[in-house]
This record gives C-alpha cells, sequence and structure tokens, in this order.
C-alpha cells in the first residue's frame, strides 16, 4: 500500500512572470505536512504539468524531496497519451527519488481496452516503483472498465486505482474484482466516504490544498470507526468540493489557495483566473466552511 488516508493532489505555484514560486511551494508543503496529509501527489493534473518543461519538473520534485524529507510518501504524476514518453516519464521520477508513480490513462488517442493493458504493462516494466492509475473519463475520453483494471492489478507492482469515474456502480464492482490484489482511492472529494465504506483507502483530495486537516480528520473518522462522524464530515464537506470544480481543476482551488495567502492565483495558458462571480461564490463558501 502506497498510503492509506489523505494524498493531497498538490497545486504548482507560480510567480507573477509564470516562472515555477519554490518559495511558495515551500509554504504549501510545510502546510500540507504540519496538517498531518499521508503523501503528497505532485505534478497531478492540479499541478499543471502539461505546461511545464521537464527542467521545471525536475525543480518541483527537488523542492518536494526536500521539505517532505522522507516523513511521507511522494506520488510523482508522470502520465501521457504516448506511451513510450510515459515510460520515460517514469524513469524520469524514479530517478529523483520518487516513492511512487501516478500515471493516467492515455488520453486523446482513445485506446482500446486491451491498449490500456499493453499502455501498463510497459510502464510498470520500466520502473520498480509502485504504480497508481488514474481513471479520469472526463478528461481524458477513456474510460477504464472494472475487468480491466483487474487485469492490469495482476501486474507485480500496479498499487492501486485513482478512481474519478464518479461512477459509484464501476467503483464497487472495480472493488470487487481486485480485492487482495490492489487498492483504490477515490479520485473525488464529493465521494471519499461512500468510496471507502465499499472498501477504498483514501482519497487523492484536491480539497486538501486548502482545508488538509479536515480531509485527514475525516478519513480518520472513519478508518477509527465514527462513521457517524466521518458522514457527517462529507456532507459537510460536499459544498466546498462542488465549488472547487466550478471551472476547471485547477483554476478554483489555485484561487482558493492565493485567497488563504499559501500562494499567488497565477496560471498558465490554456488556464485563466476564475470569473469575478465564482470568485465571490468560492471566497464566501470557503471562508465559512473554515470557521466551522
Amino acid at each position: 500500500m502506497v498510503f492509506k488516508g489523505v494524498a493531497t493532489a498538490l497545486i504548482t505555484p507560480f510567480t507573477d512572470d509564470k516562472r515555477i514560486d519554490l518559495k511558495s511551494l515551500e509554504k504549501l508543503l510545510d502546510f500540507q505536512l504540519n496538517s498531518g496529509v499521508n503523501a503528497i501527489v505532485a505534478l497531478g493534473t492540479t499541478g499543471e504539468p502539461a505546461t511545464m518543461t521537464l527542467e521545471e519538473k525536475s525543480q518541483v520534485i527537488e523542492t518536494a524531496l526536500k521539505v517532505i524529507g522522507g516523513k511521507i510518501p511522494l506520488i510523482i504524476g508522470a502520465g501521457s497519451n504516448d506511451t513510450a514518453s510515459a515510460v520515460k516519464l517514469c524513469r524520469f521520477a524514479e530517478g529523483m527519488g520518487a516513492d511512487a508513480i501516478l500515471t493516467v490513462t492515455p488520453y486523446y488517442n482513445k485506446c482500446t481496452q486491451t491498449g490500456l493493458i499493453r499502455h501498463y504493462e510497459e510502464i510498470a516494466s520500466a520502473t520498480s516503483l509502485p504504480v497508481i492509475c488514474y481513471n479520469v473519463p472526463s478528461r481524458t475520453g477513456v474510460n477504464m472498465l472494472p475487468a480491466t483494471f483487474a487485469e492490469i492489478c495482476k501486474i507485480k507492482n500496479i498499487a492501486a486505482i485513482k478512481e474519478a469515474s464518479g461512477n459509484m456502480e464501476q467503483i464497487c464492482e472495480s472493488l470487487r474484482l481486485i480485492e487482495g490484489n490492489a487498492e483504490l482511492y477515490s479520485g473525488d472529494d464529493a465521494i471519499t466516504i461512500p468510496v471507502m465504506a465499499m472498501g477504498g483507502m483514501g482519497v487523492i483530495s484536491v480539497a486538501s490544498n486548502v482545508c488538509p486537516k479536515f480531509v485527514c480528520d475525516m478519513t480518520e473518522a472513519f478508518f477509527s470507526g465514527d462513521i457517524k462522524r466521518a458522514s457527517a464530515m462529507q456532507r459537510a464537506l460536499l459544498p466546498l468540493a462542488k465549488a472547487l470544480f466550478c471551472e476547471v481543476n485547477p483554476i478554483p482551488v489555485k484561487h482558493a489557495a492565493a485567497h488563504l495567502g499559501l500562494c499567488h492565483d497565477n496560471l498558465r495558458l490554456p488556464l485563466t483566473r476564475i470569473s469575478q462571480a465564482n470568485a465571490k461564490m468560492l471566497d464566501t463558501l470557503l471562508d465559512s466552511f473554515l470557521e466551522r
């Protein structure tokens, strides 16, 4: 198991001239560590790696390794729609010192289920690290079916799947088929506790960028057997979780982090800053939530 509980899908802060803001990155990482998260995912979708060079990715990884200092696992996003490129990124992350890999299903190409199996076979054979598959069909146009992941997780170092399909029936079926062979993490803050109730081992969370202690306390309540409290916390989190996706991720969560003084609200095109109406709504909701 790579982690149990909460892994934050960390944003990547940029300066006003759109360089990597290493000082703010250290601040964000310290905030996460001090809040008790169980792992960090750097350079996942929320971290905007699609607009970053390999040198910039190196800066992010080096900074994360320095701040984390081995206290919790560092999981690096290393996906591509080109299998050969994904393999190179996985080897790069392993060489940098990552503890595990998060690699999304190929996008744009829209491969078959057989193509998914072959894709992950190539990746797993290229690294000794645990590999977490990432299913997010709303972004990729490809949905990894439960039977497909059940086949993929027979590969030795396939450790888990981040399931962001939003389809609870599919998630339940995946958990039924993979029992004992791999773990499943919620990829959606709005359904973390329902997924855990079916056997999920936690969440790779966007919301924990701005309320990490709450998300950690929620999963801990569940694991300690206080299902009533965990469920109440999930219901309380739902409006914020939805608001953090009022525009394309990570636009809202980066604004929310800037609102808390954690970084600047800078993104790289084609991502743009949140609309004024949504910013006002999100600020009000976040302030109210944190005052609970």
